[in-house]
């Protein structure tokens, strides 16, 4: 049964739950609601709860397990050998693809199952069968893989015929069990109220277990990196120049270069969006009427609504032509400042563009949330508007205002496509602005985009790059915050 399929049947369940849970509750009241412990809703509820969160926590793990442990059974059943567990890797992504194809097929009638379960890779064009229904693979398919593909089928599909059977007897066990509990004298309401806490904790623990999750995944492959490759020539190297294997010399993986790119052109964003940002936030908090501030205010949030990718063309297309125009060696200025479209220059540009809304709006909100009686206070004692602004109602912000250039600042440092449009992709020190320089960002995608053999440090370092940024992420968030809570006793 589908996963949404089953979900539906699983809502059914638990509103029949509460239906009956409700009607049993007050058939033991004899149908005086007064006799019962807890409101006739809550018997509802512990009934519709009690079949519907174990059957869905069981759902999701099986479903997050199941490929784990198809793929770790059928990896056993490819002979070919395979240099490390990055190519095996691919391979069984070659296998899963084949999986999901035999059963497209199936489903438009191309094959019988019977077919897609004994076809051989030697008597059959498997490529050009599954092409006929859409599918298509990128290589030719070998027997190994091919019988990998139809293990992980037929696993699938049991895996999938147990896991709607199980989910739906604790469905409709649990709605029994808590049928059967439901009398007049049960507490409904305080079983429902810790049933709902529990629910509550989990989905706030969400947040904590994902971010531990990706520190982790950071960590063991970052570990794996300086197995490899020194960590003082990483973190003190001045020169970016990886070379896989096949493709030159060995490679100088000097972190420096990106991380003066990635500051470099966050540093010019910033210079663009922050007083953009702010003073667009004091004028229409502070100075535009209703129909003004009604029109302008969307507008300007519209900015945040456009794909980071039309930025980049926006910078690769409009804004580097045109500094190149005026900066460049035939430019308007008649200086050789700038040699081609992409520059930092540039990339600063479109994405201090960008980040304006994400100043503007927020510091828009916070001003508003300032009291309007410290204004009539400072306008009472004889201040004028822009006074009262400056001295009294940036200073009472000033916290939020600070939270709200950390964010911009969070999202120009972690921007990808604008900087590959716009800035290029060299790895430099350089402090001409009007050169192209790449980040940190850029270049975790490039090192992991293609067919990288990933026990090299080449492919490696991307995690170690990732490591490296997630550590000035969160220095730059605890030095905020020390200067937040600083400024902030000011006014409390």
């Amino acid at each position: 049964m589908p996963i949404l399929t089953l979900l539906v049947v699983l809502a059914i369940i638990a509103v029949a739950g509460y239906v009956l849970g409700r009607r049993r509750a007050m058939a033991s009241a004899d149908g005086d609601m007064r006799k019962l412990h807890s409101l006739p809703s809550y018997y509802g509820y512990n009934a519709a709860l009690t079949g519907l969160v174990p059957a869905a926590l069981v759902l999701a793990v099986w479903t997050i397990a199941q490929p784990m442990v198809l793929q770790n059974n059928v990896s056993d059943m490819i002979t070919t050998e395979v240099a490390d567990d990055g190519a095996l890797s691919l391979i069984m992504s070659d296998v899963r693809r084949l999986a999901d194809g035999l059963d497209t097929a199936v489903a438009q009638g191309a094959l019988t199952p019977a077919e897609a379960a004994n076809m051989t890779a030697e008597g059959t064009d498997v490529r050009g069968t599954l092409a006929d229904v859409g599918v298509a693979l990128g290589s030719e398919v070998s027997q190994d893989v091919l019988g990998a593909a139809q293990a992980y089928r037929a696993g699938s599909a049991t895996g999938n015929l147990i896991k709607t059977v199980l989910v739906l007897l604790i469905a409709i066990g649990g709605t029994a069990f808590a049928l059967m509990k439901t009398t007049a004298t049960f507490r409904a309401r305080n079983t429902v109220e810790r049933g709902v806490m529990a629910v509550l904790i989990a989905a706030a623990s969400i947040a904590i277990l994902t971010t531990i999750g990706i520190v982790l995944s950071l960590v063991f492959n970052t570990v794996e990196f300086f197995r490899l490759y020194p960590a003082m020539d990483f973190f003190f190297g001045t020169t970016w120049q990886p070379s896989f294997s096949g493709r030159g010399g060995a490679s100088e993986l000097g972190l420096l270069p990106l991380l003066w790119g990635t500051l470099y052109i966050s540093f010019v964003a910033l210079l663009v969006a922050v007083p953009i940002g702010l003073f667009a936030a004091i004028y229409l908090s502070e100075y535009a009427g209703p129909r003004v501030r009604a029109f302008a205010k969307p507008m300007l949030e519209v900015l945040a609504g456009i794909p980071t990718i039309v930025y980049g063309l926006f910078a690769l297309l409009v804004v580097g032509p045109m500094l190149k125009d005026v900066f460049g060696g035939d430019g308007a200025l008649g200086v050789a400042w700038m040699t081609g479209d992409r520059s930092v220059i540039t990339a600063g540009l479109v994405m201090g563009i960008m980040l304006i809304p994400f100043v503007s709006s927020l510091s828009d909100d916070i001003i508003n949330a300032v009291p309007q009686s410290m204004r009539d206070g400072s306008l009472g004692l004889g201040a004028t508007p822009s006074e009262t602004i400056r001295q009294v109602v940036l200073p009472a912000a000033l916290p939020g205002i600070v939270g709200a250039i950390l964010l911009a600042a969070s999202r120009a440092i972690g921007e990808t496509m604008i900087v590959v449009l716009g800035a290029g992709a060299a790895g430099r020190l350089d402090l001409n602005p009007f050169e192209a320089m790449t980040t940190v960002t850029a270049k975790i995608v490039s090192q992991l985009t293609g067919d990288s053999d990933f026990s090299s440090p080449e492919a490696l370092v991307a995690f170690a790059l990732g490591m490296s940024l997630f550590v000035i992420t969160l220095g730059l968030n605890v030095f905020a915050l020390f200067i937040v809570r600083k400024y902030r006793e000011q006014y409390e």
